[in-house]
């Protein structure tokens, strides 16, 4: 794999990342409302299934992943339905303190599901991998070394771009300290994670 072809593919992989979409819209939602660490844990769920879905490319499972299409689709309306239920929790959470705090009983795990399901049922992300990377990279003489180069210049691209969305969206979160500002955060972010939700059953 040439050194042009990780430049191209690290490019590629940066727009896509960076054009806002739902993986964007929960990270950023997570962090308003539960603060980086929280955030972290959606993005390390995005990153794990950008990876899945570029090992089905990358070994050639493409068909396998065509012929569960319909698998697919019920994630994508399961990820959507999920991030509708946990955009409605933090809509309706009252806030119990000054400072701004993240709701705990969102746990670290369902977070990480939830950035898992948003790119599991993602479109863009499936037409990335099973369309746009064999036009990058010649996947039929691929070896190890080479999937594992391609694998970190996508986790590093990708967890870099949705981590810089945290980052300033945690920023921002911290502007706001009393609790009336608090409970417009939380309805704030928890009406952006249910139209995350919503678009993302929305998305053909």
């Amino acid at each position: 794999m040439s050194l042009l072809s990780i430049f191209a593919l690290a490019g590629a992989m940066f727009l896509l990342a960076i054009t806002p979409g739902p993986g964007v819209f929960a990270t950023v939602a997570r962090a308003l409302s539960s603060g980086f660490k929280h955030a972290v844990m959606v993005v390390a769920g995005i990153v794990m299934g950008d990876l899945i879905f570029l090992m089905f490319a990358v070994f050639g499972l493409s068909a396998i992943a065509q012929a569960m299409g319909s698998f697919f689709i019920f994630v994508k309306y399961l990820g959507g339905a999920y991030l509708i239920w946990l955009g409605f929790k933090l809509f309706v959470n009252k806030p119990t303190a000054v400072n701004v705090k993240g709701i705990k009983e969102l746990s670290w795990k369902t977070n990480f599901l939830s950035g898992l399901f948003i790119t599991l049922g993602n479109p863009k992300v499936i037409l990335f991998y099973l369309g746009f990377l064999p036009t990058f990279v010649n996947l039929q003489t691929l070896a190890i070394k080479d999937v594992l180069i391609i694998a970190t210049v996508v986790s590093f691209v990708l967890g870099a771009v949705m981590l810089g969305y945290a980052y300033m969206a945690t920023k921002a979160k911290n502007l706001f300290k009393d609790k009336k500002s608090e409970g417009l955060l939380n309805r704030i972010a928890g009406s952006v994670m249910m139209a995350t939700g919503g678009v993302l059953i929305a998305k053909t």
